[in-house]
């Protein structure tokens, strides 16, 4: 059967299917409540396709190993192994290709997973379904469900395809993962406005989404890539991913540096030719190694290197990075787009307060464990006072009526606090908790006689209990329904009173404007009653008080956006809940603007302009759907942002594939939101992206460092080449020499500063821009003067061993160690690029550099005095003399770079007072 429908109407293509009745929806589909005949089902599955989400193809494993090299730090690398050949060093030119090889392997193994995602996504769909078929029930695979049929569903079922609900009794789905809604959500049978947003659409019930109560009958009206989770699959399909700043970075500086060295090697070998007289052969291969000089061909291999270290320190602090560019990118970081439910906030609804007749009343603790105090708050004087709950009997009954009027358990399991059943009902009995009252014993204490269940029509629950030796009808519910059902309200001394209804109305949206969901609880005498029914509850109720509920954020969170916002990185709620709830969070959360925010049907009216315009004066984006996400990000990214997009839900996955970090939470997450992020939270803790993005910003300053360090050497020598050449004398340093300068510095000297320790002020620098230039004016200078210091020592070292009498291989041993010990002296210098390295920690600080001087000075004395060495390399056997005059200059190099940095340091300081005038 096809995957994807040969017909399709446009009145059913764009049929608001939540705002249609239910005899409006069958009669649109042409069906019947009794199901569609065999037959007929087998003509729809072939005009609509069968419900399954389509599939990419994915790439074969040789066209990703093939891409790998796709990229121009590849290509210098090819291009220096193919200059190698040429020289006829064909063992040079394979351990090139070798480090090409294992660099590829790296990158093909950190993103083989990469395009599962869609995968996942499909594997939400439930296997089979329960369906009416010739006015029988059956059970068919959910992939032969089409348009038309009638299925059932109840609790602990996958919705197996988008429904328009017949018949529901108190039916409740978890929608978290496709809308962001954070308690489950009531159905009913009403349509709804057509611009309804999805979490609003409470005649539907979508794909993918779980039934945790009740029981329903439903239409299906779309399938497959036309539900809601096929239409995210499709988005997701059609994200692009952005390059990361290095990478976009490090292709920019390579291309600008294959090009001046292919023109210096091209205008070197013609100024021979041309001016000298030299011959071409001779000069081709000047060129080559002018070429082979100045490619670092150590640094992919470096900076992937460094990349893989960053892995390996953000494992252990609970941050898993899937692809490895994604380390650096965390550095550069500027805003986080963040859901709200379960990574901001614990998921743990809280009740905060309870307004009684007599005033509110405070009530402290987060979460599930049932610990806190009650406070009594004084609004006039702005003022708590402690209570003795003893001495509170309308406050214990209170309680004691919502423990009943509740049918969730509090539990400890493995040592942590856990409800069993609706987490707003275990906010209830956490609260009764905190003051002493079993949940289990008082019902054992007052049985239960009958219940109204709660259903979304309704709006209440209602229970019968023998309370205080009378039979006690006890009510709990919306706050508006119930202020309609009751005419009184308790009194201070118990008694009831007339019921104030506009205080009450006032109290409400006061606890509202908190961010609070607000449920009332109240009760009547009802005797002579076996089997209750709705009309004995709904009249004659006295009221007995509200209770505000919070799903509260966590601890570490506040901590983690205080972190951020020092750091010049904006957190950003993207959440489906509502726009007072999410509002309040973000307050309490400590985000910068939380003076409005938008819902997602205000950024569907916006332009992309008008969008972009208010992306960075409001932090708080509420009732959003996947589209709206999608849409953040690319108005962030329009105006020069790089993004983070946190999300655990499927419909999280497109928005976290187009931020430039997708982050996703390892434990609440869904597979398809891990498979589309490039990050993923072991705990996820929101504050441990913070501690992601530190160690971010060091792999960036440390790469840094390394490039800073290792272009002179490359420069250096490339001058030494480029000036004998023009100058028509000997070349101080052969192209094989060269190339082994080149690799022994980079697999010693340059992999130390890749485990510097980040600097102490690395959390209090604003995100550095992504498209400034990887080698800035400062930078340049810094490689050009450094280049030529050790042009100088090159230079002044071969003509010196010449002038004492010594070989053209001794003075050719002197300038490679000059360059290579020069080298090491740099790299202390390296370490700080503007403090000063002359201090006990600056030189011997770090390990991990003298371990590498040593390293690279043993090979050193190999390379000088092995005979098979000297036979391969022509090199030469130094004397004390020459060791002392190549220490002297480099400890020379070492100071003058030192004072250049003191210049700079002086500069600086004498330039900030005035830029702050």
């Amino acid at each position: 059967m096809p995957d994807q429908p040969s017909s399709r109407s446009a009145s059913e293509a764009n049929t608001a299917w939540h705002a249609l009745s239910a005899a409006d929806a069958l009669n649109e589909l042409d069906s019947q409540a009794e199901g569609l005949s065999d037959a007929e089902a087998e003509q729809r599955l072939v005009r609509y396709g069968r419900n399954r989400l389509q599939q990419s193809e994915g790439r074969p494993w040789w066209r990703r190993l093939l891409e790998q090299f796709n990229n121009i730090l590849m290509m210098i690398l090819l291009v220096a192994a193919v200059a190698s050949l040429g020289l006829g060093h064909t063992l040079d030119a394979a351990a090139i290709v070798g480090v090409v090889v294992i660099i590829a392997l790296i990158g093909f193994v950190q993103e083989g997973k990469a395009e599962q995602a869609l995968d996942s996504i499909r594997n939400m769909l439930s296997p089979q379904a329960k369906v009416l078929r010739n006015g029988q029930r059956q059970t068919i695979d959910a992939e032969a469900l089409v348009p038309g049929d009638i299925v059932m569903v109840e609790s602990g079922d996958r919705v197996p395809a988008d429904l328009r609900l017949i018949e529901a009794k108190r039916l409740r789905t978890e929608e978290a993962a496709l809308t962001g809604e954070s308690t489950p959500v009531d159905k009913q049978l009403e349509p709804v406005e057509s611009d309804s947003e999805l979490g609003d659409r409470t005649a539907m019930a979508y794909a993918s989404t779980i039934v945790v109560q009740g029981t329903a009958r439903g239409l299906v009206v779309e399938t497959g890539t036309r539900s809601e989770i096929g239409r995210i699959s499709e988005m997701l399909r059609g994200v692009e991913q952005l390059k990361t700043p290095l990478l976009r970075q490090i292709d920019r500086a390579g291309r600008v540096l294959a090009m001046f060295i292919l023109g210096a090697a091209l205008f070197t070998g013609l100024f021979g030719m041309l001016v000298h007289d030299q011959p071409l052969g001779e000069m081709f291969m000047a060129a080559v190694g002018l070429a082979v000089a100045a490619i670092p061909e150590g640094l992919p291999a470096i900076v992937t290197i460094g990349l893989a270290l960053g892995v390996q320190a953000m494992a252990k602090r609970n941050a898993i990075i899937r692809r490895l560019p994604a380390v650096e990118t965390l550095g550069s970081i500027s805003t986080i787009f963040s859901d709200k439910t379960g990574t901001l906030t614990r998921n743990e609804m809280t009740a905060q307060a309870i307004w009684l007749p007599e005033g509110e009343i405070r009530i402290d603790g987060v979460g599930f464990d049932p610990e806190g105090a009650f406070h009594r708050v004084d609004h006039d004087q702005a003022s708590e006072a402690g209570l003795d709950l003893d001495e509170q009997p309308a406050l214990r009954h209170f309680l004691k009526v919502g423990v009943l009027c509740n049918d969730a358990e509090l539990a400890k399991e493995n040592g942590r606090w856990v409800i069993h059943g609706d987490p707003t009902e275990g906010a209830l009995v956490v609260a009764a908790a905190k003051a002493g009252l079993d949940a289990r014993e008082l019902r054992g204490d007052h049985d239960r006689h009958d219940a109204i269940p709660f259903e979304s029509e309704r709006k209440y629950m209602a229970t019968l209990h023998e309370l205080d030796d009378e039979p006690r009808l006890l009510v709990k519910g919306a706050p508006d329904r119930l202020l309609e059902m009751c005419h009184r309200q308790r009194g201070a001394d118990g008694d009831s009173v007339e019921l104030d209804v506009e205080a009450w109305e006032n109290r409400i949206h006061a606890l509202s404007a908190r961010g609070l969901r607000v449920l009332a609880l109240a009760e009547k005498t009802l005797h002579a009653v076996d089997e209750l029914a709705d009309e004995h509850a709904e009249e004659e109720l006295v009221l007995l008080g509200l209770v505000g509920l919070l799903d509260p954020p966590r601890d570490e969170a506040i901590r983690a956006v205080k972190q951020c916002l020092a750091a010049g990185i904006r957190p950003v709620m993207v959440t489906g809940d509502h726009a007072v709830t999410a509002r309040a969070i973000a307050q309490q959360l400590g985000f910068a603007h939380t003076e409005r925010a938008l819902t997602g049907r205000e950024v569907e009216a916006m332009s992309d302009a008008e969008l972009e315009d208010c992306i960075l004066e409001v932090d708080v984006f509420a009732r959003a759907a996947p589209e709206h996400k999608l849409r953040l990000v690319k108005a962030m990214q329009a105006r020069g942002g790089i993004c983070a997009m946190t999300g655990d839900g499927v419909n999280d996955g497109p928005a976290l594939k187009r931020a430039d970090v997708g982050v996703a939470m390892g434990i609440q997450g869904t597979e398809a939101a891990k498979e589309a992020a490039e990050m993923v939270l072991a705990d996820d803790n929101f504050a441990t992206i913070a501690g992601a993005i530190e160690e971010g910003r060091k792999v960036y300053d440390n790469i840094r460092k390394t490039i800073t360090f290792l272009l002179p050497t490359n420069g250096g020598q490339g001058l030494a080449i480029m000036l004998a050449v023009l100058a028509g004398t000997l070349l101080p340093v052969t192209p094989l020499q060269a190339l082994w300068v080149n690799m022994v510095v980079a697999v010693t000297l340059g992999l130390a500063l890749a485990f510097e320790d980040a600097e102490p002020d690395i959390m209090q620098r604003q995100p550095r821009d992504a498209d400034a230039a990887l080698l800035d004016m400062f930078l340049l200078w810094r490689v050009v003067f450094v280049s030529v210091l050790l042009l100088i020592g090159v230079f002044g070292m071969f003509s010196w061993i010449l002038s004492q009498g010594g070989s053209e291989a001794l003075a050719r041993s002197g300038a490679v160690n000059i360059l290579v010990t020069g080298s090491a002296a740099y790299l202390i210098n390296s370490r700080y690029l503007i403090n000063s390295s002359l201090s006990w920690e600056g030189v011997f600080g770090s390990r991990p550099v003298w371990i590498a001087i040593a390293l690279v000075m043993l090979l050193q004395l190999a390379w000088t005095y092995l005979p098979f060495m000297q036979v391969i390399f022509g090199s030469a056997a130094l004397g004390v003399d020459h060791w002392l005059m190549i220490v002297a200059a480099s400890a020379a190099l070492f100071l003058i770079v030192e004072l250049e940095k003191w210049v700079l340091r002086r500069r600086e300081q004498h330039t900030q007072p005035a830029e702050a005038s």
